[in-house]
Formats: C-alpha cells, sequence, structure tokens
C-alpha cells in the first residue's frame, strides 16, 4: 500500500514529511487543518506512508450500508455525535485494553467553519496516559506530515498554545473554515 500511496501522492504533486516517533505505540494523532474531505483522502495516504496503523472516530450515521464495512476497514470507530455518551472515557478505555493505539481526531469535529476546537481529545490523551501527536496537511505547500509530540501536562491553555503555535501557517484547502486564533477560547478555561 506505501508504494501505491507513493505513486498516487508523487502524481498529485504531494510531499509527505517528518517521522512518526518510533517509540509511541500508543497515541491521539490530531490532525488538522480539516476543510475538506479531500483531508481525509490525503491524510489516509500519508498514514500509509508512514507505515502506521491508525483508527479515527466517525459520526455513526456514516456507518450505514454500503460504507459501514469500507469504514471498518479503514479504522473507523462510530461515535453517536447527537448525545452525550461519555466518549472520553470509552475512547480512554480502548487504550487500556490494547498495547497499540494510534487513534486520529480532527478537534474541529467538522469541516465547516467551528468557533471553537473541540477539546475531547486533550482528555482523552490526558486520561490515558498517551502523549499526543500532531500531524498537518498543508495545501499551500502541497505537504503533510508529522510534526511535535505533547505530553499533556494537565495544563490546557498551556498545551493548546503549543497545539496553535504548530498549526499556525499551516493553510486549509478552504482557509476560511479553519479558525485557529480562537482554538481554546470557550467557557471552560483552565
Amino acid at each position: 500500500m506505501d508504494f501505491i500511496c507513493r505513486i498516487i501522492l508523487k502524481l498529485m504533486g504531494w510531499n509527505v514529511v517528518g517521522t512518526f516517533p518510533s517509540d509511541v505505540k500508543k497515541c491521539i494523532l490530531v490532525a488538522g487543518p480539516h476543510t475538506s474531505m479531500w483531508d481525509f483522502i490525503l491524510g489516509r495516504m500519508a498514514f500509509y506512508r508512514f507505515g502506521i496503523k491508525v483508527k479515527f472516530l466517525i459520526k455513526k450515521e456514516l456507518f450505514a450500508f454500503p460504507f459501514g464495512g469500507l469504514l471498518k476497514a479503514l479504522g473507523g470507530i462510530p461515535v453517536n455525535r447527537n448525545t452525550k455518551n461519555n466518549t472520553v472515557e470509552y475512547v480512554s478505555g480502548l487504550f487500556h485494553n490494547n498495547d497499540k493505539l494510534i487513534i486520529v481526531i480532527t478537534p474541529e469535529g467538522t469541516r465547516k467553519y467551528n468557533a471553537h476546537w473541540k477539546k475531547g481529545f486533550y482528555y482523552i490523551a490526558q486520561r490515558a496516559n498517551v502523549p499526543i501527536v500532531l500531524a498537518f496537511i498543508d495545501y499551500a505547500k502541497k505537504e503533510g506530515g508529522i510534526g511535535a509530540v505533547i505530553h499533556p501536562s494537565g495544563n490546557f491553555a498551556d498545551d493548546f498554545k503549543i497545539i496553535e503555535d504548530f498549526y499556525r501557517g499551516k493553510n486549509a484547502k478552504y482557509p476560511e473554515k479553519f479558525n485557529l486564533s480562537a482554538m481554546y477560547q470557550d467557557k471552560d478555561k483552565n
């Protein structure tokens, strides 16, 4: 699969940069910006290039026939976004029950404009005691890759400042849908 993805990305003019840390067996892999379905496709090919097997959270409605089997084969984990069902607890439990697990989360939560990134990925990493690895896609440079590794300190605002700084200058496919400057400004600042 790596060879096929390498060829497709090369034909499309995209580069994959960085390396996935070899000592990380479990992590939350934050992917951003996320403003287009192309982000998923390009990101998936990049993860194949890195040789990492990833899982991802996706709304359960998409698991209906005919896509359900394909999404599961690609690593999809269905989540119900319409009810408060303690996703943080559920996903952190998955880490406790697996020796290797990389879960991709797009904190924007949608491809549409979102005034505030969702914070669940941070709380999952903190509760499961796993690092957060930052992955990106940059349409202006036609590159995607892996960057910083963050170990949640418990100080959400400070850690989010590191994340914000990392994503500053990364260009979304639809820049008007990518909100970076207000990513951690919400009701329950920590």
